[in-house]
């Protein structure tokens, strides 16, 4: 057994880990009943799992919880405040940027970050920024889209 000890969303956990093979997304989904973020590949290419770990995006399907250890996590339900949608999540509604679902998470936080990172981000790096994620439904148009209206919000 490892315990583990991270701030998820502003909360603090000291979480016994089953095992050290035990990844971050397990944790958030398994442990904490998190679960936005998705496990779509298992190996941190498709982006389902996107979360911030100490302010970065990070794929936590390929992320031992154990290297969060100390860490401060945000998961796309910690960006909602007092229940409504913060400003990324609305531009991804708006825009119908949404279609399954599946991918939205991970690409809403990729998004949340790029912008807090790199405001004005040109249109290269928010397509270099979106080449980590999969999506298999809106064709990255609307994607784009609600980028781009979530860049002139923030």
């Amino acid at each position: 057994m490892t315990t583990i000890n991270i701030t998820v969303n502003l909360t603090p956990h000291s979480i016994q880990l089953e095992h050290d093979r035990v990844r971050l997304v397990e944790v958030l989904r398994d442990y904490l009943d998190l679960t936005g973020a998705k496990v779509g590949c298992g190996v941190g290419k498709c982006g389902s799992c996107t979360v911030l770990l100490n302010g970065e995006a990070v794929t936590s399907c390929n992320l031992l919880a154990r290297k969060a250890d100390g860490g401060e996590i945000v998961t796309v339900e910690g960006l909602a405040k007092d229940g409504r949608l913060n400003w990324v999540q609305e531009a991804f509604v708006e825009t119908g940027a949404i279609q399954c679902g599946f991918c939205t998470a991970g690409l809403v936080m990729r998004t949340f970050w790029l912008l807090q990172t790199n405001p004005s981000a040109s249109d290269d790096e928010v397509k270099e920024a979106l080449s980590k994620h999969l999506c298999r439904c809106t064709g990255y148009e609307a994607i784009l889209k609600a980028v781009r209206l979530a860049q002139s919000r923030a």
